[in-house]
């Protein structure tokens, strides 16, 4: 306990001194949000992959997509790194940059309102940012106060209550400078984690072979390329944590501060090597949860509920607690912690910015006063992120049931409002206003609508009401109306 006490300590101290060296450097709002916009590609790369990857994937994801779906887990992580990142860097990156210089915008809301003229549609980017950010947050506050509650045996709202209080401290002060350098030492040590975490997992379950053998013993679906849920639930998962990094301003803004094309380059293949890494581990970990949890243990069964028909459920958000604190080796646990706390701090810091600054820069100096001054615009953006880390950290405290459901709702409804906007206004200048509109706010209406519907009819067969499901046909819709609404206006300018 004395170890872990005083490498969260040395941890914090580290992050505290990074942000007071970056508040002594920033100048400026751009500085502030983007760095200056000369941000280099190791910098970049390591930011991207420690914003995609949270507690939300260790904690969340991993335990109840392995829990559920076994290897098959696997290809939502080779999904994620080969398109959500890859991909995204390759096909939207420079260009993501040369927008930002073309149309002289720091924000995607901004970039809408230029590309279509379209006020009304920054302001809907706005409420979408900050009232779906925040239940995001929410999620990556619970997974990194579960771990918290269970290494160090302190109550949920203690953990919850210092973590956020770090949290607004470290962001508050150095803003997108000292973020972005923390991130390259997190994404370092979360490279050295996962693979001392691989091997200890691998060894601890008789190699490969013996934690397959196991998966088999339980269920052989575990082990087949598509697990038990079934192949549209598996679907859905991969589209949503892939599609809509194409979309996720959290993401997205590490392009339009990063420093020239040769640095994306350089950035994208070292960010894709980074999420493979750690989305394999991830996801394999969490598949050994059925090898080394089961209900049938005494001292595990308060990690189970009884279900209105006698079975034994999982509490799925405390698999990957319970397997990494209790069941691997405790000289590990000091390695995991500071792993999921590096991923999660990178997170929450991207998701507080983009928040923020969708109230300061979007709202207030897009609409409510123009002419503030950027010393004004750095102050506001303090202050509203204090705000937003309190209100995520209220919602955590009511504790939803489970941290994936929360996730894919957040990123299933930011994704179906910017994702056919977005990605249509950087690749064609013919889509129309009309179709930008009908695609955001249809995307996000349908998606929300499906998820809504769903809430009353669990029955996992339904996979499109589940908030994956939801969110793939939000965002399919959001991608398919633009080109689809616009096309008579292609045709004739043709």
């Amino acid at each position: 306990m004395t170890g872990k006490i005083v490498v969260v300590a040395l941890y914090a101290i580290l992050v505290v001194v990074i942000g007071i060296f970056g508040m002594m450097r920033t100048r400026s709002f751009k500085d502030f949000f983007l760095a200056g916009g000369n941000v280099g590609p190791w910098m970049s790369a390591f930011s991207y992959g420690t914003a995609y990857f949270s507690a939300v994937l260790f904690i969340g994801f991993a335990g109840k997509i392995g829990w559920g779906f076994g290897y098959s887990g696997i290809w939502v992580a080779l999904a994620n790194s080969l398109i959500g990142v890859l991909g995204v860097w390759a096909l939207l990156g420079w260009r993501i940059k040369k927008m930002s210089k073309e149309y002289g915008v720091s924000t995607m809301s901004e970039f809408m309102e230029k590309r279509y003229n379209a006020p009304t549609l920054k302001m809907l980017g706005v409420l979408v940012i900050f009232i779906f950010m925040i239940p995001y947050s929410a999620s990556v506050f619970m997974g990194l106060s579960y771990l918290f509650e269970i290494s160090f045996g302190i109550p949920y709202w203690t953990a919850l209550g210092i973590i956020g209080l770090f949290t607004a401290t470290y962001i508050i002060l150095g803003g997108y400078k000292s973020m972005a350098l923390i991130d390259m030492i997190f994404g370092m040590i979360m490279a050295l984690s996962v693979t001392i975490l691989l091997i200890v997992t691998v060894n601890k379950g008789g190699g490969f072979q013996g934690i397959t053998e196991s998966l088999n013993q339980i269920d052989t679906r575990l082990t087949a390329p598509v697990g038990p849920p079934g192949f549209w639930p598996l679907f859905s998962l991969i589209f949503l944590t892939t599609v809509a990094p194409f979309a996720l301003p959290q993401l997205l803004q590490k392009f339009y501060a990063i420093r020239d094309k040769k640095a994306i380059r350089t950035g994208m293949v070292a960010s894709t090597l980074f999420a493979l890494l750690i989305g394999f581990v991830g996801y394999f970990v969490g598949s050994t949860t059925r090898v080394f949890i089961s209900p049938d243990n005494p001292a595990q069964r308060e990690l189970f509920n009884m279900s209105a028909d006698g079975a034994l459920t999982p509490d799925f958000d405390k698999l990957m607690p319970e397997l990494l604190t209790n069941i691997l080796p405790g000289s590990l646990s000091i390695i995991i912690l500071v792993l999921i706390l590096s991923a999660s701090m990178s997170t929450l810091a991207a998701l507080v910015l983009i928040s923020s600054s969708a109230i300061s820069k979007d709202l207030y100096g897009g609409f409510i006063n123009p002419a503030a001054s950027d010393k004004t615009l750095t102050r506001l953006m303090r202050i509203t992120s204090a705000v937003f880390v309190f209100l995520a950290v209220l919602l955590a405290l009511v504790e939803f049931d489970i941290i994936v459901e929360i996730l894919g709702v957040s990123w299933g409804a930011i994704g179906s409002f910017f994702l056919g906007p977005f990605v249509w206004g950087l690749f064609n200048r013919r889509v129309t206003k009309t179709a930008a509109y009908a695609s955001g706010v249809g995307g996000l209406a349908v998606c929300l609508a499906l998820y809504f519907s769903g809430l009353n009819n669990p029955d996992p067969q339904l996979w499109y009401f589940s908030s994956p499901g939801a969110g793939t046909i939000g965002m399919a819709l959001s991608l398919l109306l633009p080109p689809l609404i616009s096309l008579p206006q292609l045709i004739k300018q043709k």
